[in-house]
């Protein structure tokens, strides 16, 4: 299929799953996801590794069931990803609740900017839509391009329908700075490895890892308020949004020391996050492949 043909084809998919009900959409993703526990077996793999790694006091059967309700949350947001596409703002003011309201109310009042840090939990790309239309302010977020290409322009499309910017990773700092220098609000998903040369080694949950310090840094350089939000599903109809007051930072006189600590301090939050809804965050990244290659050979499975 040519460009225009596949953006036709996945403007048609999302139509089809618009009006699906919430319980009919929850039931489908829930089945959907149980398919492709079943015959995805290298991410099955990943997935179980992961969760063997980080929690090694977990059962076999802790651990496969698990597995299974990773896969099942993550059909369920395949689904409503689909649907926001369709979604008017107030569509997505209907299906959104927020918990933390004060925390980045207050923040607004401030003039250094705002990072807004998160991970891939829940439904993690219904946070900047429904940002821009509650609050009427504008989101800055940064994002890797994704394959097909056409795949990626309609993401991008659907992305910035609310006046929100996507700017691509490669060399995203300049914009990411003049955002902060603004006042204006930046949004970046820090919960993925980096190389080794680009990030700092950190701990998550109890394993070295590595992880971007760019979010401590303009931090350090904006003075900005630094805020943890994630867009859970919680039992009923509704999506939340968490907004989590400021996180303490550290600055004196060792910067390196700081943006150590401070992406440890970033790092920490999310590990609390993703401990409080397991079953929601996206067990299928290879986090600790930089110190523990092994741990992803597909010819170990559990």
């Amino acid at each position: 299929m040519n460009l225009p043909t596949q953006r036709h084809f996945f403007d048609k998919l999302s139509a089809s799953a618009a009006n699906i009900p919430r319980c009919y959409l929850v039931f489908l993703g829930r089945l959907l996801g149980l398919v492709a526990y079943a015959i995805d077996y290298p991410h099955r793999g990943i997935v179980r590794r992961n969760l063997a790694f980080t929690h090694p006091d977990w059962s076999k059967a802790r651990i496969r069931k698990l597995s299974v309700n990773v896969f099942q949350n993550f059909g369920i947001t395949i689904l409503e990803m689909m649907q926001l596409a369709c979604m008017s703002g107030k569509d997505i003011l209907r299906k959104v609740r927020i918990r933390g309201k004060q925390n980045l109310m207050s923040a607004l009042k401030g003039s250094n900017g705002i990072i807004m840090i998160s991970a891939h939990l829940g439904n993690w790309e219904m946070a900047p839509p429904f940002v821009s239309n509650y609050f009427r302010r504008r989101v800055v977020s940064v994002a890797r391009q994704v394959r097909p290409k056409a795949f990626d322009r309609w993401v991008t499309r659907r992305r910035t329908r609310f006046g929100n910017i996507i700017v691509d990773k490669k060399g995203a700092l300049p914009t990411m700075a003049r955002t902060l220098k603004k006042g204006n609000i930046l949004g970046i998903l820090i919960d993925q490895g980096t190389k080794r040369s680009e990030g700092v080694e950190v701990e998550f949950f109890g394993r070295t890892t590595t992880a971007t310090p760019v979010a401590a840094m303009l931090a350090r350089r904006f003075d900005s308020t630094v805020l943890l939000s994630y867009c859970i599903r919680e039992p009923g109809k509704y999506l939340t949004l968490v907004v989590q007051p400021p996180l303490h930072l550290e600055k004196t006189d060792d910067l390196r020391a700081d943006l150590q600590n401070n992406t440890q301090i970033m790092t920490d939050a999310i590990e609390r996050a993703v401990k409080k809804y397991p079953e929601q965050w996206f067990w299928f990244h290879k986090r600790w492949k930089r110190h523990y290659p092994h741990l992803y050979k597909e010819d170990s499975p559990i």
